[in-house]
């Protein structure tokens, strides 16, 4: 049923296309900054009503929200309560959950690092739920033929990441196991679109990229993992909701999370078919949507004291290396029961 939705909605070209530079900003920024939306910014300082008649979702390229969008299941439950949904698109976690904070959002989905920066930053979020550990989504690259051969000859070497993204942690958690300290490199900060160019023309020595990015830049240039997440990092997808909203409109987050747990098992369960189907709307070939979607795990799992703990065992790495300005409690955005 899913995928015969899935199909019918992507005919009718209601599906954003992927520019060629893989990772534009969408309808919310032009491509390649670094900014939050113009929403965003013309909102900054709006506070958000009680109970909501609008619900406002940010969502990236790829993930289950993506998944969700397509789905067009939740517009549909949402319409029926009430609700009506204005979808947002970014480029990163770090321009989402910027939108969030200045008052334009009131949903949206990150990696495990973005909500340490944002909360660091004052921003009044809260985690509902998240995606199961997947480690090998994530990856230091360096291209095919380089001579770098181990995370620690990257001293000294220039580094490309988005800033703020799931991949710091796992960059800065690849360099302590290698004796490295964060400071021994030169970091590059650069959107994924940025970034890849980057890489291609040999700007910078390696690349620290996430899922579908990761898989496409193997398919297209054969560059080679130096490091992924593996016993490293656990590279949960979290999904956050602005506090206000959240504790004033629980039927809505209650829709959301069932809806995406409902996408997700369909996916988990037809994952060449999702590619598929998402290839058009990505721009990125169906092999590396294979590959991408085999290398993560699925289903929506709610907040624990373990993960809690994961978080905050970032925070406290971010505020040693100097990421984070002061010192986080990450169970202080957990909403109460």
């Amino acid at each position: 049923m899913i995928a015969s939705v899935l199909r019918r909605t992507l005919q009718a070209g209601l599906l954003i296309t992927l520019v060629t530079a893989l990772a534009a900003c969408g309808t919310a920024a032009p491509q390649g900054t670094q900014g939050t939306a113009p929403a965003a910014q013309e909102a900054k300082g709006a506070e958000p009503s009680a109970k909501a008649k609008e619900v406002r979702i940010g969502f990236q390229k790829y993930g289950t929200m993506n998944f969700l969008k397509a789905e067009g299941k939740l517009d549909a439950r949402l319409k029926e309560a009430g609700y009506t949904v204005n979808w947002t698109e970014f480029p990163g976690g770090p321009q989402l959950l910027e939108a969030l904070n200045v008052g334009s959002l009131d949903l949206g989905h990150t990696g495990e690092a973005p909500p340490i920066f944002a909360q660091a930053a004052g921003a009044p979020l809260v985690y509902l739920a998240h995606e199961p550990a997947s480690p090998k989504s994530e990856a230091i690259l360096v291209p095919e033929n380089s001579p770098l051969k181990s995370v620690a000859e990257l001293k000294g070497k220039k580094v490309a990441l988005n800033k703020g993204s799931n991949v710091h942690y796992l960059l800065v958690k690849q360099l302590e196991k290698a004796g490295l300290k964060y400071g021994d490199i030169q970091t590059v900060f650069l959107p994924p679109a940025d970034a890849r160019v980057a890489f291609e023309r040999g700007s910078v020595d390696a690349w620290v990229i996430w899922d579908p990015f990761f898989a496409a830049a193997q398919t297209a240039t054969k560059a080679r993992v130096l490091a992924d997440g593996t016993d490293v990092v656990s590279n949960h997808e979290f999904y956050l909701a602005a506090r206000s909203f959240a504790e004033n409109n629980r039927e809505v987050t209650a829709i959301l999370l069932e809806e995406l747990n409902k996408v997700d098992e369909w996916a988990k369960t037809n994952q060449g078919e999702l590619a598929k189907l998402l290839s058009p709307q990505l721009g990125i070939d169906i092999p590396s949507l294979e590959t991408a979607s085999k290398r993560r795990e699925y289903g929506v799992l709610p907040i624990d004291d373990k993960v809690i703990a994961e978080q905050q065992k970032i925070a406290d790495t971010f505020l040693q290396v100097g990421l984070i300005p002061k010192p986080i409690q990450v169970k202080e955005a957990v909403l109460s029961k």
